[in-house]
């Protein structure tokens, strides 16, 4: 296992750099350390507008703008740690839960593997899988959505 220094060593040094992640392997131990600019804005794209044409004769072509899909609504379960996110106990078992299974609170959904550990991740709602997020050997975030549930 590695020494928890240096894993705190590896923290500071990321903090006084530009790197947002980064991922040391020894052996068979491995730590990855990533973290989020504070500082960092997001914005969105700016808007186009577009003046009515002045003539009737030579109308413009009306462009459609993709349209999203909805996204089902309901409860969403997150991530509670940094991780691998897988949807089954091993490659050749069959997924927790699939789109349209019913869980019950406390029914195991997947699995977050993070330093080794492999930890069963828990429904906390009852209801109908509506979506799942993440694809399998994900890597995955604290607080990302994960399931939504209905």
């Amino acid at each position: 296992m590695m020494d928890v220094r240096k894993i705190q060593k590896l923290i500071s040094l990321l903090e006084g750099s530009d790197v947002a992640e980064i991922e040391i392997k020894e052996g068979e131990d491995s730590v990855r350390i990533s973290r989020v600019n504070s500082g960092m804005t997001l914005s969105a794209p700016p808007q186009q507008y577009y003046a009515p044409q002045a003539t009737l004769a030579a109308a413009a072509p009306v462009v459609a703008e993709p349209v999203a899909p909805a996204a089902p609504s309901g409860h969403v379960v997150e991530s509670p740690m940094v991780g691998t996110f897988y949807r089954a106990s091993s490659p050749t078992a069959k997924s927790f839960v699939e789109v349209g299974h019913s869980v019950k609170l406390g029914d195991t959904l997947c699995i977050i593997e993070a330093m080794k550990m492999l930890n069963q991740i828990q429904s906390d709602a009852s209801g109908i899988v509506k979506a799942i997020l993440v694809d399998n050997e994900q890597p995955v975030e604290f607080g990302q959505p994960l399931f939504i549930i209905e």
